[in-house]
């Protein structure tokens, strides 16, 4: 378990900007040292925010597309396509624009494909992260590079609730959702143990409406009341917030240089 460091930034703009030229930098050095890269992406708005600034990034084309893996800590469990689905905006902001190699991004089933609901749709994904995992690996994934999480206002983070079943899941990788709080109900998400197989985990967080689930999953809180809390990379846990995120934090926490 990696000890949270804390980078705030002025506002959500800055933030987008700044973790995109840290993810540019962390998939270059990956490339550089192991020959391919993989990132475990996230959806809702910092997500994609951080996503649209890689677009557009000054460096972007310093990254060898075809040699970078990608994969989904959630996905809402829709048809192929649908607009509110996680990939699908993902191929909005940055996918569509950059030469990705098809076999290398992994998006999680959709509602209208082979899988008649999200739980045998996350027992599909299990398996495609478990034949990806390598025997240095140690596990039934991947060793992350990076993974990405937004944080909810009320903690969450991919698909995992306060309280819910699929925060309480210490044995497989990948759950189906049933009932979440959010719109839509159904959906699949990646469990703590499978975020914990990161390298490095970079939770994102902007906009006041946040500062209550960032003070709170920092300050102590358990996993299972504010999941947030229980995400943490091997090697590194990274927040990156923007002022009004970080505005809640106790003063101790509170980086005293941060951009």
């Amino acid at each position: 378990m990696s000890t949270p460091q804390i980078v705030v930034h002025r506002d959500k703009e800055l933030m987008a900007q700044a973790a995109a030229a840290r993810l540019i930098t962390k998939i270059v050095d990956a490339q550089a040292a192991r020959g391919s890269a993989s990132v475990v992406l996230t959806g809702g708005r910092n997500g994609n925010g951080l996503l649209a600034a890689l677009a557009t990034a000054p460096a972007r084309d310093a990254v060898d597309w075809s040699r970078l893996d990608l994969w989904w800590g959630d996905e809402r469990f829709l048809p192929e396509g649908d607009p509110e689905r996680n990939a699908t905006q993902a191929r909005e902001a940055l996918l569509d624009a950059v030469d990705l190699d098809p076999a290398r991004v992994h998006c999680m089933p959709a509602a209208d494909g082979t899988h008649d609901d999200a739980d045998a749709a996350a027992e599909a994904y299990a398996e495609e992260l478990a034949k990806a995992a390598r025997p240095e690996d140690h596990g039934p994934v991947p060793s992350f590079d990076v993974l990405l999480l937004g944080v909810g206002p009320d903690t969450h983070v991919a698909s995992l609730f306060p309280e819910m079943p699929g925060v309480r899941e210490t044995e497989r990788t990948v759950v189906g959702v049933h009932g979440a709080p959010k719109p839509p109900p159904t959906r699949v998400s990646l469990t703590l143990p499978a975020i914990r197989a990161a390298r490095e985990v970079w939770l994102l967080a902007a906009g006041e409406d946040k500062a209550n689930a960032v003070a709170l999953a920092l300050s102590g809180a358990g996993e299972i009341q504010a999941p947030a809390a229980g995400a943490y990379g091997r090697s590194r846990t990274l927040w990156l917030l923007d002022a009004a995120a970080a505005g809640r934090l106790p003063r101790g926490l509170y980086p005293p240089a941060s951009p």
